[in-house]
């Protein structure tokens, strides 16, 4: 959670979404420029680049059709590595560019609730932290409920970050009923003319049916105070995570009718690609993706940028 130090100079937002999908791009370049150098283009070259597609959890269908891209035209001829890097990015960019929306607050909604969701260890707390720096910057007033009472060191968290953003939270003790500090929090953020109220939920692994229905309890309980609220619910996922993103998509979206999607930790993986198969399958609005802890690595998703970073494109 610590910014980074006035010592380094800032990179620029390229940069460090580059430098963070470098395991992805290096591992998916390093293996197509194998692949290329060696052959001309024939079929059993595209399976390979196929299968270097899928290691870096793109997804089958995405997967394929970058080949097939690849492949067209180009049958018995030398293929430079280059040149198959600027096929994956502008086939990655075609999956992304329906998905890469911002994140609106409706004005007309006060305050306008968002309740962040995940399984443990997603980074939904600093997501929240991040979002609430953001949101305080654009001179709106934001509100912090630290629902996740299973975990002290959540809700401790997450009154470090209202101190850091002098942002209010409500908070209850260690092991209190979300829903009912969901319903306080609504209440007092509607007293006090609050803008964005962020929600912090426990994380819950997507399988496990108590939790979950806690879960759709939390929701129900918003919605007497709010019938239209939640306004945005946030799907915070771990990159690590690669395959296993998918199902948590599926359970959350069908418990807690999941609006947007939120990606961290993605310079922490070489499993980057997760993010296109998502778009793929689910079609769900990216807002923002993470590529490290200080508070500027959470940023707007933009299609262009990460097509070119996962692809290894240097500019």
């Amino acid at each position: 959670m610590n910014d980074t130090t006035s010592e380094t100079p800032k990179l620029s937002w390229w940069r460090r979404l580059s430098n963070g999908l470098k395991r992805t791009s290096s591992s998916l370049g390093s293996a197509v420029a194998d692949l290329v150098t060696k052959r001309k283009l024939d079929r059993a070259m595209l399976d390979d680049i196929e299968d270097v597609l899928l290691r870096a959890d793109l997804g089958t269908e995405v997967s394929v059709r970058i080949a097939d891209a690849v492949g067209a035209g180009r049958y018995d001829k030398a293929i430079s590595a280059d040149e198959v890097k600027d096929v994956v990015a502008a086939e990655v960019e075609k999956v992304l560019a329906p998905v890469a929306r911002p994140l609106e607050i409706a004005a007309g909604k006060k305050p306008f609730v968002i309740l962040v969701v995940g399984v443990n260890g997603s980074g939904k707390t600093t997501t929240i932290g991040k979002l609430s720096a953001k949101f305080a910057a654009e001179g709106r007033k934001v509100m912090l409920a630290a629902g996740d009472t299973f975990r002290a060191a959540a809700i401790e968290q997450l009154k470090v970050w209202g101190e850091r953003t002098k942002t209010p939270v409500v908070a209850g003790a260690q092991g209190s009923d979300s829903a009912s500090l969901a319903f306080n929090a609504l209440t007092a953020a509607r007293e006090q003319a609050i803008d964005v109220l962020l929600i912090d939920t426990a994380g819950r692994l997507q399988n496990k049916a108590e939790l979950m229905n806690e879960l759709e309890k939390v929701v129900r309980v918003i919605r007497k105070v709010d019938a239209g609220a939640p306004h945005a619910v946030l799907l915070v996922l771990d990159a690590t995570v690669g395959q296993n993103a998918l199902s948590q998509v599926e359970a959350f979206h069908r418990t807690a009718g999941v609006t947007g999607l939120v990606m961290t930790k993605l310079d922490g993986t070489a499993r980057g690609g997760i993010l296109v198969a998502l778009a793929e399958k689910f079609k769900l609005p990216v807002h923002f993706i993470g590529v490290g802890e200080g508070v500027d690595d959470l940023a707007p998703f933009t299609a262009r940028d990460f097509a070119r970073a996962i692809a290894g494109i240097e500019s």
